[in-house]
């Protein structure tokens, strides 16, 4: 039963990823891009913990954390940058 709910959670999240790089390419505008962005690393995250989940390996919830880490540095640097044109002070 779990791993029928594992693939199909597998499907889901990689729907989602894809939707996100779509709106990450054709997004109208700048902010969109960047919140695309931002999706595409949650999106990524999950994938990985699922992943992690199906094989029983904690490295996966690792290379997850290491993930989010540096999505959120560079959504916040992204958005710095957007609102003051240069991100160091």
């Amino acid at each position: 039963m779990l791993e029928i709910a594992l693939e199909l959670a597998f499907v889901m999240v990689a729907l989602a990823l894809i939707l996100s790089f779509y709106r990450l390419v054709k997004g109208p505008s700048i902010p969109d891009r960047i919140l695309a962005l931002d999706t595409l690393y949650i999106n990524t995250i999950a994938l990985l913990i699922l992943f992690g989940l199906y094989l029983g390996s904690a490295l996966y919830f690792e290379a997850a954390l290491l993930i989010a880490l540096m999505g959120f540095v560079g959504t916040v640097a992204l958005s710095k940058y957007l609102l003051r044109g240069d991100i160091m002070e």
